[in-house]
């Protein structure tokens, strides 16, 4: 990421209220770097064009950390090349962070992406969350991710089980994320969930918008279901 793009990235989310550091963006040029680099290897994204990584990734990925304090424990599920867990990391460096992934190479992209940054607090797990929660803390997390994961009825009921009471469950969604909320009512209810908030959005240069949904337990359950 040259000095330019540095700027563009910064100019865009400062439109977002997102106001980054030279070092946020220093250590998101290694990042993309890194990216581009094992991107020649294995498929870790399909884009190629390097603004459109620039806005549909990391624009993208920064978008939650308005709504991130800056300490407690913070899941990334289906972590993919680290969006949004890294970029949220590297602007909450006191968040401890847990990067789940279940394919093994793209886990071992996230190691070598933490070990360039030089993150601390941060596992990275090559699992799944419906199959491996031996993996994962035992009493849960105050902030769950997910971003192109799966339908948000499946992530619901993934992800819900290691929120801890109060929590939060980040994930992004289409322009209808209304009414594709509607349809996970039960979900929602069962797995003690409600909508704390909707955030619609645009990124620059894309006609579909998106909505940023961040949902919060309301049980009095600390942590995992057992």
């Amino acid at each position: 990421m040259d000095e330019k793009e540095k700027r563009l990235l910064s100019e865009k989310a400062l439109d977002f209220g997102i106001d980054l550091s030279q070092r946020h963006l220093d250590l998101f040029g290694a990042y993309m770097d890194e990216l581009l680099e094992w991107n020649r290897r294995i498929n870790l994204t399909g884009l190629s064009e390097r603004k459109r990584i620039i806005i549909e990734l990391f624009l993208d990925s920064l978008i939650p950390t308005p709504f991130i304090p800056e300490k407690g424990r913070m899941l990334d599920v289906g972590s993919g090349a680290g969006f949004p867990g890294i970029v949220i990391k590297v602007c909450r460096p006191h968040l401890k962070t847990c990067l789940m992934e279940a394919n093994s190479r793209k886990t071992s992209f996230l190691k070598q992406v933490v070990r360039l940054l030089k993150l601390s607090d941060v596992d990275v797990v090559n699992g799944r969350i419906e199959s491996d929660k031996d993996k994962l803390h035992p009493d849960g997390y105050h902030f769950i991710t997910a971003r192109a994961l799966a339908g948000p009825d499946r992530i619901i009921t993934w992800c819900s089980p290691f929120l801890c009471s109060g929590g939060l469950l980040i994930t992004f969604l289409g322009s209808g994320a209304v009414d594709e909320l509607e349809k996970c009512g039960i979900a929602l209810e069962t797995n003690f969930l409600v909508v704390d908030r909707l955030i619609p959005y645009s990124l620059p240069g894309m006609r579909s918008g998106r909505t940023l949904a961040l949902l919060r337990k309301v049980t009095s359950q600390p942590g995992p279901a057992t």
